[in-house]
């Protein structure tokens, strides 16, 4: 009867503490973007889409944000579940498995053609996509994939360079200050192979899709020479080692420059004068995506003027779509960070698929790269041997022994 009681009284009091316990900022703030009364709510249709998107890559309705994913429910009776993944690297592995089953994908250009050339995406039917005519004509007919006619452009943007104004004083124009040694251990570089070859290659003078085997153990050699100035190589681990001082200098996207440079204003960003990446995401169908039709339906949403704006709003990268720039602040359309002028963009190349031959040897080099060199690798294999050496010693004598002590 007591325990009863106790538990009766818990339950009370948690009730309680309930009522009281504090709502997040998302629960409590109401969206700037209200379309209930433009578009009436759809019943459910009992069809869920797999969506497989970047990281903090789409509006999620915090912040007064729109929640792009709810209202697209909201107006079409489509579920949507929603991953994420931190490479397309990470994104080709998982469907090249087979044990993945998205709908809607979002790699970039490179990993588009790649994929295009092995027979992993499906061909749009753009009579489900009006909104395609939004895209602007500049986007139309990537050399990633002509014609758009397997993807439909998300946002695009430019690579560039952030620097600390606390530590460095120079003025800083060029990539070549990633080879400083006065900033040894104070530099960050990309932790994947084709944006870190790339700031090599830009410095060598030498096209970013190069099929000139020379051309890129030159630009590993440019890295290698790079490596012991180097403190991490990293992705989103930028944004701590930057705004705590603990790095002076990174390369990253121009979509995220307005974290990094509004979070600090002692952070600045610059395009360098040799030239850089211009990438572009793209919305795309996988081989065989059970839900094809409601998939362009989710694409057709997300190239409305309207939403696409809404989206950007939150997002920070660039949009594809000129009249989703009448809802987006004023101050972010002229902000050359993310929409740099013509004269910047002529100084810039986009990737493409390599040819497997050389996207091998890329794949090699990195290692060496990482690995500080063929000398350093021999050396790991050399320890390697030597331990699986001792371990198979190890496991004969304990045979033996067994074998003696059974006689």
């Amino acid at each position: 009867m007591m325990k009863k009681t106790f538990s009766l009284l818990m339950a009370l009091m948690l009730l309680l503490s309930l009522f009281a316990l504090p709502v997040s900022a998302s629960e409590t703030e109401e969206s700037d973007w209200d379309f209930s009364e433009e578009y009436p709510t759809a019943p459910s249709t009992g069809v869920t889409i797999n969506v497989y998107n970047w990281g903090e890559y789409i509006s999620n309705g915090t912040e007064g944000s729109l929640d792009v994913n709810a209202e697209f429910t909201r107006r079409t009776g489509i579920e949507v579940n929603y991953t994420t993944f931190d490479s397309n690297e990470s994104l080709y592995s998982k469907l090249a498995g087979g044990g993945a089953n998205y709908d809607v994908i979002i790699p970039s250009d490179y990993m588009i053609s790649k994929m295009i050339n092995e027979d992993m995406l499906e061909t749009i039917d753009f009579s489900n996509i009006p909104n395609f005519q939004n895209i602007d004509e500049a986007f139309r007919d990537p050399a990633y994939d002509p014609g758009c006619a397997h993807s439909v452009p998300y946002t695009w943007g430019t690579v560039g360079l952030f620097y600390n104004t606390d530590y460095i004083q120079e003025d800083v124009t060029s990539w070549s200050i990633l080879w400083d040694e006065q900033y040894s251990g104070k530099i960050l570089m990309f932790d994947n192979p084709r944006d870190a070859f790339a700031i090599a290659q830009v410095q060598l003078g030498v096209s970013l899709n190069s099929t000139d085997l020379d051309e890129w153990n030159e630009a590993a050699m440019l890295l290698k020479e790079q490596k012991p100035l180097v403190q991490a190589y990293v992705m989103d681990q930028i944004f701590d080692k930057m705004e705590s001082g603990e790095a002076w200098l990174a390369p990253y996207y121009s979509g995220d420059a307005g974290v990094l440079v509004e979070n600090n204003e002692n952070i600045e960003f610059i395009i360098p004068e040799e030239g850089t990446n211009y990438f572009v995401d793209a919305m795309c169908i996988p081989k065989g995506a059970e839900h094809k039709k409601e998939a362009e339906l989710y694409i057709n949403f997300m190239c409305d003027p309207e939403i696409a704006g809404a989206n950007m709003d939150y997002v920070g990268y660039a949009t594809p779509i000129s009249a989703a720039k009448a809802y987006l602040a004023e101050e972010a359309v002229n902000n050359p960070i993310f929409y740099p002028d013509e004269e910047v963009l002529s100084r810039t190349e986009v990737f493409v698929n390599l040819p497997p031959e050389i996207s091998a040897q890329v794949d090699a080099l990195w290692a060496e790269v990482k690995m500080g060199g063929p000398g350093d690798a021999i050396t790991l294999i050399a320890i390697i041997l030597f331990f699986l050496l001792i371990y198979i010693a190890i496991l004969i004598w304990k045979r033996q022994k067994a074998k003696r002590e059974s006689m």
